[in-house]
């Protein structure tokens, strides 16, 4: 039986992406991603990949990584949930990391690790970890074709794509700067992770290693991962909504006081709480490499994407008015759970998969 409760190594993460984080990234400055032009947050990210080593989390030490895992990288996800960090992590340190380590790359790799460059991977943020990705046509002229909405691509270095090849999916590698490759941003509810339309035109690409192992290998990971970031904004908007039922007096008493206040809360504090077990089972899962690292993902997107998006709700409304405003940070935490709910396929989705994994009759 595993351990799911954080060990020292992961408390003290925790502890210091959380200072930077608080220190660098308040709401207040979160919500400037929605202004023209945007808050410009490349310089937290330098901070949390290359002084931190968060970057690396997942690459082996022989690359220059830390030689970490999916727990640890789970425990960054918590905090840049609960922060709304616009960090390119899940993009770059967790997708596109794990999609090149899976398909032999080692240059890239390596410099990822060392948070020198950024990378995406160039599939749509929607696609499901069992979807089948069947990557764009090259010829001699080069890549050519679409991707819409490529979570990190805007800020990317390196892109990360799926190629139609002679033998299979291929991965390969193409340069953000190279002659034939255009990136649209698109407008998105959430816009602390930037989503973008990548355009191939000619472009020239270095071919990396096999690609459909290694694109369901990072998808997988990533779902697993997503479920802590949306515990991370679900801890946040609970924690916070119960702090204000305490202290916000309507009638001459605590809003918390009042029966029906108390139900909403203690109803979502079992969600949550229930939504940690199974994000941190995922993580564990992935991490271990365990035969139902699978459903464990599947079951946390499951639960984890509705628990998140339903604490953001009930955020925005216990705290009344206030919740409301452009000013006060609840907006923020309800725009990246809806956001999340739809990433990495739906929770419909995720439960029919289940029914598949455990064998379940279609009725």
């Amino acid at each position: 039986m595993s351990d799911l409760l954080y060990s020292d190594t992961e408390d003290a993460l925790r502890d210091s992406v959380r200072q930077l984080f608080a220190d660098r990234c308040s709401p207040e400055a979160v919500t400037r991603c929605y202004d023209a032009p945007p808050q410009d947050f490349s310089g937290v990210w330098r901070t949390l990949a290359a002084e931190l080593g968060v970057a690396g989390l997942l690459v082996p030490e022989s690359l220059g990584g830390a030689g970490a895992g999916a727990r640890e990288a789970a425990v960054v996800m918590e905090e840049i949930g609960r922060a709304v960090a616009p960090v390119p992590f899940l993009s770059s340190a967790v997708l596109a990391t794990v999609a090149l380590l899976r398909a032999g790359d080692t240059e890239t790799v390596a410099e990822l690790a060392s948070g020198q460059v950024t990378a995406a991977l160039v599939v749509p943020l929607s696609t499901a970890p069992w979807d089948e990705v069947t990557g764009l046509a090259i010829s001699g002229a080069g890549l050519s074709g679409q991707v819409t909405s490529v979570a990190g691509a805007a800020e990317a270095d390196v892109l990360v794509v799926p190629v139609a090849g002679a033998n299979g999916l291929e991965l390969h590698t193409v340069s953000r700067a190279d002659n034939g490759v255009e990136i649209s941003p698109k407008l998105a509810l959430d816009m602390t992770r930037p989503l973008a339309d990548v355009h191939f035109s000619g472009a020239p690409s270095t071919a990396v290693g096999a690609g459909a192992e290694a694109m369901a290998a990072a998808l997988h990971t990533g779902a697993a991962l997503l479920a802590s970031e949306q515990l991370g904004l679900a801890q946040w908007c609970f924690d916070t909504t119960l702090a204000y039922a305490k202290e916000r007096k309507q009638f001459g008493r605590a809003i918390g006081s009042y029966q029906a206040i108390k139900h909403r809360l203690s109803d979502l504090w079992f969600e949550v709480s229930s939504a940690t077990s199974a994000a941190r089972y995922a993580a564990d899962a992935s991490a271990r490499g365990d035969d139902d690292a699978a459903i464990a993902a599947s079951l946390a997107q499951a639960y984890c994407s509705g628990v998140a998006v339903h604490a953001a709700e009930e955020c925005v409304q216990l705290h009344g008015g206030i919740g409301m405003t452009w000013e006060y940070p609840a907006h923020l935490f309800l725009k990246r759970a809806k956001s999340d709910q739809l990433a990495f396929g739906t929770a419909y989705r995720h439960r029919s998969r289940l029914g598949e994994l455990v064998d379940l009759p279609v009725t």
